[in-house]
Formats: C-alpha cells, structure tokens, sequence
C-alpha cells in the first residue's frame, strides 16, 4: 500500500508542477503577443488617465518589436507585423534616452508633420488644432501644487479624435515652442496635462520615439484606485476603488 500511495504521490506532484508550467508558458504568449497590464504612476495624462489607473496594453496593435519580448533582448531590430499608430492613440513606449523606462502618452505628430505650441494651443503643420473651452477639472491635484481646479479643454486633431487637456497655467514653460519636425520613422508625444508632462517638446529627456521604441496601444481600465492608496490593501477597496473607471475603454 505504501508503495502505490507514494507512486499516486508523485504523479499528483508532476501534474501540479505540469499545471504550473502551461500556466506559466500560457500568461508569457498573453504577455508578449497579446496584452500586457501597466499602472499609471503620474499625473502627466490626467484627466484621461489617473494616478492609480491600471490598464491593458495591446501589444498587437502596431506589431511587435524587441521591446515586446519580457526583459527586451535585442534579437532583432525595427518590426515584425509593423502598423503605424494613428493620430490620438494613447501608447506606451520605451524612453529614448533610457530604453529601461515605459512612459505613456498620445500621439500627436506622425512622421514629416510640423508641431508648435503658440500660446498654449497645439498647433499641426501650420494650422492651429480645434480647441473648445470646457467646465473646470476639479479633482485630484493635476498640477503639483495643491491645485485642485484648472482649466480644461477639449481638443479635435485633423482625423477627427477628440480628447481633454487640462492647462494647469496660462503660460506654461512649453506653452510657446520652436517648430518640431517629425523625423521618418518616429512620433512625436505629448500629455494631456500639458503644464505637468516631460514629453516630447523636452528633446532632452524625450525628443521624438522611434517606432520600434512603441510597446502598444492603451486598451482598457480594468482596475483604479484612489491617490495615495494601495491596490493591496483590499480592506480599503470599498472606499479606494474608483468603481466608475473599471472596465472603461481607454480614449
């Protein structure tokens, strides 16, 4: 009896370590060509995204590049499958100053477009971009100062995507800027809190990000908690989660 009681044993202990390994082999597949989740640690895309926002990147949207890989081998360069972002897409990439780092922001200028900011409004091969006035953000300190209510606008590109800034002062560092021309083969980003996003009107810390740079395309909120809070301490959740942005499709 004993004999067979151990033999049973170890067939349930090589199937539990089986089980663990498909698990595993199936969530990198996930991982790598499919979706991979980020959280949201600054305010640079407020209000369309919150500190504390989790969220699905879909690594399949513009192909797939090193960076797609887990720890981003250099096996090969540029990309596999490759389709160019559009216009207003949130993305997620690699820093070009330090490829270790993931940032996000939208895409503003495809390359060859010419970007300037005058006065604070956006302006794309020449002609100024559709801004109208909304209601006040009020929430969660947009600005780093203890602000809590600033102007909010809504933007319309050329191709017909619409999305809020916020614009946490009249004059911002970046509010009037030289023309940036897009090289071939980049993007030029930028945050929807434009008074409080490094992007890449700072062509020292940013610049323009090479295509391959792009990890994938904002998806979906599938998890969000309060400023401050921690998403492990479930206790809190009741009165953390922000319950309104679960499950919101990212625009």
């Amino acid at each position: 009896m004993s004999v067979t009681s151990g033999t049973k044993s170890e067939s349930g202990f090589g199937e539990t370590v089986r089980v663990v390994i498909h698990a595993l082999l199936i969530a990198l597949v996930i991982r790598t060509f499919l979706f991979q989740p980020f959280n949201i640690p600054s305010g640079s895309m407020k209000a369309t995204l919150l500190v504390g926002d989790y969220l699905f990147v879909s690594k399949y949207s513009y192909g797939y590049s090193h960076y797609s890989i887990p720890f981003s081998p250099p096996l090969f360069s540029g990309r596999i499958f490759g389709s160019e972002p559009a216009r207003g897409d949130i993305v997620v990439f690699r820093l070009p100053k330090d490829d270790s780092t993931d940032y996000i922001k939208r895409v503003i200028g495809l390359p060859g477009d010419r970007i300037q900011m005058k006065e604070g409004l956006l302006h794309i091969n020449d002609v100024p971009v559709k801004r109208e006035r909304l209601s006040d953000f009020v929430g969660e300190d947009p600005c780093g100062s203890d602000t809590t209510r600033v102007k909010r606008w809504k933007e319309t590109l050329p191709n017909g995507v619409s999305y809020e800034t916020l614009d946490c002062v009249d004059v911002g560092f970046y509010d009037n800027t030289n023309v940036y021309t897009v090289p071939a083969g980049h993007f030029f980003m930028m945050g929807d809190n434009r008074d409080n996003s490094t992007d890449s009107r700072v062509i020292s810390a940013v610049g323009y990000v090479p295509f391959q740079n792009i990890i994938g395309r904002a998806q979906m909120i599938f998890f969000s908690i309060a400023e401050g809070e921690h998403a492990w301490m479930f206790w809190r959740w009741p009165v953390a989660v922000r319950w309104n942005r679960l499950f919101t499709i990212v625009r």
